[in-house]
């Protein structure tokens, strides 16, 4: 997986203007849960944007199930009543980007469930999936190299690993905003850096060893640079 494709889009003036051009669309036309959108290039055409902003804004009124996107077949009207989909359009459009630390306080308990879902649940691929991230972040710190989107690979292994989806995306979702933020805050030092190489193997034998008590516990420890961030301890 590249890091770069959730990269997170400055266009958000751009998406907010789709998505409220979808909207009048939909009201407009009259359309019903079922009904079928413009392929993406005629929705381009029609907002005078590019066919990646379309599909950006459609993914994101797909992420909260405004609509569904079938493979081969294109854009529909998710099931849910057209007033319901206005009032979530709103709280869509009204969404205020979240700080910086309160993006990390909800990875460190996303995480600490995730690590121990991971313990349990985890197979061969999910291991050699995290020790491959692993070996790729000790490689860049013992070369004096930044290795912050190395770090979040080793944990979004674990999230997946969880075998929990709805975690798995959240993680997803928040990594990119993390990712810019991390040596704006601080939080990229290179004698943590190396401590981690040894907090990321204590992690990761705990989930080989399907001990998720001890998971969450190292996990802990792992996070406690994040902790006196997030709550001055």
């Amino acid at each position: 997986m590249k890091l770069e494709i959730l990269t997170k889009n400055d266009n958000q003036e751009v998406q907010k203007y789709i998505i409220k051009g979808i909207r009048q669309y939909i009201n407009f036309k009259n359309l019903e849960p079922g009904d079928k959108l413009p392929s993406e290039r005629m929705l381009s055409e029609k907002f005078e944007v590019s066919r990646n902003n379309v599909r950006e804004a459609i993914q994101i009124l797909v992420f909260y199930g405004l609509l569904k996107s079938r493979p081969q077949s294109g854009t529909f009207v998710a099931n849910i009543g057209i007033i319901a989909l206005n009032g979530m359009i709103d709280d869509i459009l009204n969404l205020e980007s979240p700080s910086f630390k309160s993006l990390v306080e909800t990875r460190i308990l996303l995480e600490l469930k995730t690590v121990r879902l991971a313990a349990l649940r985890r197979t061969e691929e999910d291991l050699e999936r995290i020790q491959q991230a692993l070996e790729a972040y000790k490689v860049k710190v013992l070369n004096g190299k930044d290795a912050v989107q190395e770090d979040l690979l080793f944990h979004l292994a674990i999230a997946k690993a969880s075998g929990n989806s709805t975690m798995n995306t959240f993680m997803l979702t928040i990594t990119p905003e993390i990712i810019t933020n991390f040596e704006k805050h601080h939080l990229c030092d290179k004698g943590l850096a190396q401590e981690g190489i040894k907090e990321h193997n204590e992690i990761y034998k705990a989930i080989l060893d399907q001990n998720p008590k001890l998971a969450k516990d190292k996990m802990k420890i792992h996070f406690k640079t994040l902790y006196q961030y997030c709550y001055n301890v």
